[in-house]
Protein backbone atom coordinates (compact mmCIF):
# COMPACT_ATOMS: atom_id res chain seq x y z
CA UNK A 1 0.00 0.00 0.00
CA UNK A 2 1.03 3.61 -0.60
CA UNK A 3 1.16 5.60 2.63
CA UNK A 4 -0.25 9.13 2.50
CA UNK A 5 0.52 10.30 6.02
CA UNK A 6 3.71 12.40 5.98
CA UNK A 7 4.24 11.49 2.30
CA UNK A 8 5.71 14.31 0.19
CA UNK A 9 3.35 14.81 -2.75
CA UNK A 10 3.94 17.04 -5.79
CA UNK A 11 0.69 18.06 -7.51
CA UNK A 12 0.63 19.84 -10.87
CA UNK A 13 -2.42 21.85 -11.94
CA UNK A 14 -3.18 22.37 -8.26
CA UNK A 15 -5.55 25.32 -8.70
CA UNK A 16 -7.99 23.45 -10.98
CA UNK A 17 -11.06 21.51 -9.93
CA UNK A 18 -9.33 18.17 -9.35
CA UNK A 19 -6.22 19.96 -8.11
CA UNK A 20 -8.12 21.68 -5.32
CA UNK A 21 -9.75 18.42 -4.27
CA UNK A 22 -6.42 16.60 -4.30
CA UNK A 23 -4.98 19.36 -2.13
CA UNK A 24 -7.85 19.28 0.35
CA UNK A 25 -8.11 15.52 0.68
CA UNK A 26 -4.37 14.89 0.85
CA UNK A 27 -3.99 17.56 3.53
CA UNK A 28 -6.72 15.77 5.47
CA UNK A 29 -4.71 12.56 5.04
CA UNK A 30 -1.67 14.25 6.59
CA UNK A 31 0.44 14.57 3.44
CA UNK A 32 3.18 17.15 2.88
CA UNK A 33 2.37 18.99 -0.35
CA UNK A 34 4.32 20.82 -3.02
CA UNK A 35 1.82 22.57 -5.29
CA UNK A 36 2.30 24.08 -8.71
CA UNK A 37 0.25 25.86 -11.36
CA UNK A 38 0.82 28.52 -13.97
CA UNK A 39 -0.71 31.40 -11.93
CA UNK A 40 0.84 31.61 -8.46
CA UNK A 41 -1.58 34.28 -7.25
CA UNK A 42 -4.70 32.23 -7.98
CA UNK A 43 -3.07 29.10 -6.56
CA UNK A 44 -2.11 30.81 -3.29
CA UNK A 45 -5.60 32.24 -2.89
CA UNK A 46 -7.25 28.84 -3.36
CA UNK A 47 -4.76 27.04 -1.13
CA UNK A 48 -5.28 29.56 1.66
CA UNK A 49 -9.04 28.97 1.47
CA UNK A 50 -8.51 25.20 1.71
CA UNK A 51 -6.09 25.56 4.63
CA UNK A 52 -8.66 27.41 6.71
CA UNK A 53 -10.57 24.12 6.92
CA UNK A 54 -7.78 21.54 6.76
CA UNK A 55 -6.23 20.91 10.18
CA UNK A 56 -3.66 18.30 9.19
CA UNK A 57 -0.95 17.98 6.59
CA UNK A 58 1.23 20.83 5.40
CA UNK A 59 1.94 22.85 2.25
CA UNK A 60 5.71 22.88 1.88
CA UNK A 61 5.88 25.08 -1.22
CA UNK A 62 3.79 26.81 -3.88
CA UNK A 63 5.55 27.07 -7.22
CA UNK A 64 4.60 28.89 -10.43
CA UNK A 65 5.64 27.26 -13.69
CA UNK A 66 4.42 26.81 -17.27
CA UNK A 67 4.50 23.09 -18.06
CA UNK A 68 3.81 23.55 -21.78
CA UNK A 69 7.54 23.56 -22.53
CA UNK A 70 10.46 21.26 -21.78
CA UNK A 71 12.18 24.18 -20.06
CA UNK A 72 9.19 24.67 -17.77
CA UNK A 73 9.24 21.04 -16.69
CA UNK A 74 12.96 21.20 -16.03
CA UNK A 75 12.48 24.42 -14.06
CA UNK A 76 9.93 22.72 -11.81
CA UNK A 77 12.28 19.79 -11.25
CA UNK A 78 15.13 22.10 -10.25
CA UNK A 79 12.84 24.19 -8.03
CA UNK A 80 11.88 21.04 -6.15
CA UNK A 81 15.52 19.93 -5.95
CA UNK A 82 16.45 23.20 -4.23
CA UNK A 83 14.00 22.29 -1.45
CA UNK A 84 16.21 19.28 -0.70
CA UNK A 85 13.13 17.07 -0.33
CA UNK A 86 12.51 13.74 -2.05
CA UNK A 87 9.17 13.31 -3.78
CA UNK A 88 7.22 10.26 -2.63
CA UNK A 89 4.22 10.75 -4.92
CA UNK A 90 4.13 12.70 -8.20
CA UNK A 91 0.60 13.54 -9.36
CA UNK A 92 0.51 14.72 -12.98
CA UNK A 93 -2.84 16.47 -12.82
CA UNK A 94 -2.37 19.56 -15.04
CA UNK A 95 -4.51 19.43 -18.16
CA UNK A 96 -6.34 21.60 -20.68
CA UNK A 97 -9.05 20.98 -23.28
CA UNK A 98 -10.59 22.58 -26.36
CA UNK A 99 -13.77 21.69 -28.20
CA UNK A 100 -13.99 21.84 -31.95
CA UNK A 101 -13.39 20.05 -35.21
CA UNK A 102 -9.70 19.19 -35.49
CA UNK A 103 -9.07 21.19 -38.68
CA UNK A 104 -10.73 24.28 -37.19
CA UNK A 105 -8.69 24.48 -33.98
CA UNK A 106 -5.57 26.66 -34.36
CA UNK A 107 -2.46 24.49 -34.53
CA UNK A 108 -0.79 26.29 -31.65
CA UNK A 109 -3.77 25.49 -29.42
CA UNK A 110 -3.83 21.72 -29.87
CA UNK A 111 -0.04 21.55 -29.92
CA UNK A 112 0.03 23.26 -26.50
CA UNK A 113 -2.65 20.82 -25.33
CA UNK A 114 -0.40 17.89 -26.25
CA UNK A 115 2.52 19.54 -24.43
CA UNK A 116 0.56 20.02 -21.20
CA UNK A 117 -1.56 16.86 -21.21
CA UNK A 118 0.96 14.32 -22.46
CA UNK A 119 4.53 15.56 -22.80
CA UNK A 120 4.62 17.30 -19.41
CA UNK A 121 3.68 14.10 -17.51
CA UNK A 122 6.25 12.18 -19.54
CA UNK A 123 8.96 14.76 -18.89
CA UNK A 124 8.24 15.08 -15.17
CA UNK A 125 7.98 11.32 -14.72
CA UNK A 126 11.35 10.83 -16.41
CA UNK A 127 12.93 13.48 -14.19
CA UNK A 128 11.51 12.34 -10.86
CA UNK A 129 11.57 8.58 -11.55
CA UNK A 130 15.37 8.50 -11.43
CA UNK A 131 15.39 9.47 -7.75
CA UNK A 132 12.51 7.10 -7.00
CA UNK A 133 14.46 4.24 -8.60
CA UNK A 134 17.52 5.08 -6.52
CA UNK A 135 15.44 5.15 -3.34
CA UNK A 136 13.46 2.04 -4.36
CA UNK A 137 10.34 3.95 -3.38
CA UNK A 138 7.81 6.18 -5.10
CA UNK A 139 4.49 6.48 -6.87
CA UNK A 140 3.65 8.28 -10.13
CA UNK A 141 -0.01 9.14 -10.72
CA UNK A 142 -1.33 10.35 -14.09
CA UNK A 143 -4.77 11.95 -14.18
CA UNK A 144 -6.05 10.83 -17.56
CA UNK A 145 -9.72 10.67 -18.62
CA UNK A 146 -12.30 8.23 -19.89
CA UNK A 147 -11.49 10.00 -23.17
CA UNK A 148 -8.33 7.91 -23.01
CA UNK A 149 -10.51 4.89 -23.75
CA UNK A 150 -13.05 6.33 -26.18
CA UNK A 151 -12.63 9.28 -28.54
CA UNK A 152 -15.51 11.69 -29.07
CA UNK A 153 -16.20 14.19 -31.86
CA UNK A 154 -14.96 17.64 -30.93
CA UNK A 155 -12.41 16.29 -28.47
CA UNK A 156 -10.03 14.62 -30.90
CA UNK A 157 -6.81 16.25 -29.68
CA UNK A 158 -7.86 15.83 -26.05
CA UNK A 159 -8.59 12.14 -26.61
CA UNK A 160 -5.25 11.69 -28.38
CA UNK A 161 -3.43 13.15 -25.37
CA UNK A 162 -5.32 10.93 -22.94
CA UNK A 163 -4.91 7.76 -25.03
CA UNK A 164 -1.21 8.57 -25.08
CA UNK A 165 -1.15 9.08 -21.32
CA UNK A 166 -2.79 5.70 -20.81
CA UNK A 167 -0.18 3.97 -22.98
CA UNK A 168 2.61 5.85 -21.23
CA UNK A 169 1.28 4.83 -17.83
CA UNK A 170 1.10 1.16 -18.77
CA UNK A 171 4.61 1.17 -20.22
CA UNK A 172 6.01 3.07 -17.23
CA UNK A 173 4.34 0.62 -14.86
CA UNK A 174 6.17 -2.27 -16.50
CA UNK A 175 9.49 -0.40 -16.49
CA UNK A 176 9.38 0.60 -12.83
CA UNK A 177 7.67 -2.29 -11.05
CA UNK A 178 10.96 -4.07 -10.32
CA UNK A 179 12.18 -0.96 -8.46
CA UNK A 180 9.20 -0.73 -6.08
CA UNK A 181 7.97 2.39 -7.88
CA UNK A 182 4.21 2.32 -8.43
CA UNK A 183 2.29 3.81 -11.35
CA UNK A 184 -1.40 4.70 -11.44
CA UNK A 185 -3.63 6.15 -14.16
CA UNK A 186 -7.02 7.67 -13.32
CA UNK A 187 -9.86 7.86 -15.88
CA UNK A 188 -12.73 10.10 -14.72
CA UNK A 189 -15.83 10.92 -16.74
CA UNK A 190 -16.81 14.59 -17.22
CA UNK A 191 -16.74 16.23 -13.81
CA UNK A 192 -17.95 19.53 -12.39
CA UNK A 193 -14.67 21.34 -13.04
CA UNK A 194 -13.66 24.36 -15.19
CA UNK A 195 -12.67 22.05 -18.04
CA UNK A 196 -16.39 21.85 -18.94
CA UNK A 197 -16.15 25.53 -19.91
CA UNK A 198 -13.26 24.99 -22.31
CA UNK A 199 -12.83 27.18 -25.39
CA UNK A 200 -14.80 26.22 -28.50
CA UNK A 201 -13.79 26.65 -32.13
CA UNK A 202 -15.27 26.58 -35.61
CA UNK A 203 -18.33 24.68 -36.76
CA UNK A 204 -18.85 22.97 -33.40
CA UNK A 205 -18.53 26.20 -31.40
CA UNK A 206 -22.29 26.73 -31.42
CA UNK A 207 -23.14 23.24 -30.21
CA UNK A 208 -24.70 22.59 -26.83
CA UNK A 209 -22.10 21.13 -24.49
CA UNK A 210 -24.33 21.01 -21.43
CA UNK A 211 -24.37 17.47 -20.09
CA UNK A 212 -27.39 16.30 -18.09
CA UNK A 213 -26.72 17.09 -14.45
CA UNK A 214 -27.14 13.45 -13.45
CA UNK A 215 -24.16 12.52 -15.65
CA UNK A 216 -21.76 15.19 -14.41
CA UNK A 217 -19.67 13.80 -11.58
CA UNK A 218 -18.74 15.39 -8.26
CA UNK A 219 -14.99 16.16 -8.14
CA UNK A 220 -14.85 15.41 -4.41
CA UNK A 221 -16.21 11.90 -4.92
CA UNK A 222 -14.01 11.31 -7.97
CA UNK A 223 -10.85 12.27 -6.09
CA UNK A 224 -11.87 10.27 -3.03
CA UNK A 225 -12.17 7.15 -5.21
CA UNK A 226 -8.90 8.01 -6.97
CA UNK A 227 -7.01 8.40 -3.69
CA UNK A 228 -8.29 5.08 -2.43
CA UNK A 229 -7.06 3.44 -5.62
CA UNK A 230 -3.67 5.13 -5.23
CA UNK A 231 -3.39 3.81 -1.67
CA UNK A 232 -4.12 0.32 -3.01
CA UNK A 233 -1.51 0.69 -5.79
CA UNK A 234 -3.99 0.14 -8.63
CA UNK A 235 -2.69 0.67 -12.14
CA UNK A 236 -6.07 1.66 -13.62
CA UNK A 237 -8.70 3.58 -11.64
CA UNK A 238 -12.21 4.28 -12.94
CA UNK A 239 -13.46 6.61 -10.19
CA UNK A 240 -17.12 7.00 -11.16
CA UNK A 241 -19.99 4.92 -12.53
CA UNK A 242 -19.93 6.35 -16.07
CA UNK A 243 -16.20 5.75 -16.40
CA UNK A 244 -16.62 2.14 -15.30
CA UNK A 245 -19.52 1.59 -17.71
CA UNK A 246 -17.64 3.05 -20.68
CA UNK A 247 -14.58 0.97 -19.84
CA UNK A 248 -16.61 -2.25 -19.70
CA UNK A 249 -18.40 -1.45 -22.95
CA UNK A 250 -15.13 -0.54 -24.67
CA UNK A 251 -13.61 -3.88 -23.68
CA UNK A 252 -16.55 -6.21 -24.20
CA UNK A 253 -19.13 -4.37 -26.33
CA UNK A 254 -17.19 -1.86 -28.43
CA UNK A 255 -20.07 -1.41 -30.89
CA UNK A 256 -22.13 0.15 -28.08
CA UNK A 257 -19.47 2.80 -27.56
CA UNK A 258 -19.93 3.94 -31.16
CA UNK A 259 -23.66 4.28 -30.55
CA UNK A 260 -23.11 6.19 -27.33
CA UNK A 261 -20.72 8.56 -29.09
CA UNK A 262 -23.33 9.11 -31.81
CA UNK A 263 -25.95 9.94 -29.17
CA UNK A 264 -23.67 12.44 -27.44
CA UNK A 265 -22.65 14.03 -30.75
CA UNK A 266 -26.28 14.45 -31.85
CA UNK A 267 -27.19 15.87 -28.46
CA UNK A 268 -24.37 18.40 -28.53
CA UNK A 269 -25.23 19.41 -32.09
CA UNK A 270 -28.88 19.81 -31.20
CA UNK A 271 -29.92 16.87 -33.36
Amino acid sequence: MTQLYEAVVLITGASGGFGQELTRQLLEAGSQLILTDIDEGILRERVEAIQTKARTGNVLAILSVDLSTREGCETLYHQVRTLNISIDILINNAGIAFYGRMDEIPNEKWERLMQVNLLAPMRLSALFAADMITRQKGHIVNISSVAGWSGMAGLTAYAASKFGLRGFSEGLFNELKDYNVKVTAVYPFFSRTPILQSERYGTLAKTNLDLPEYLVTDPAKVISEAIQGIVNNKLHIFPDAMARIIHIFKRYLPQLIDRINDIFTRRFQGG
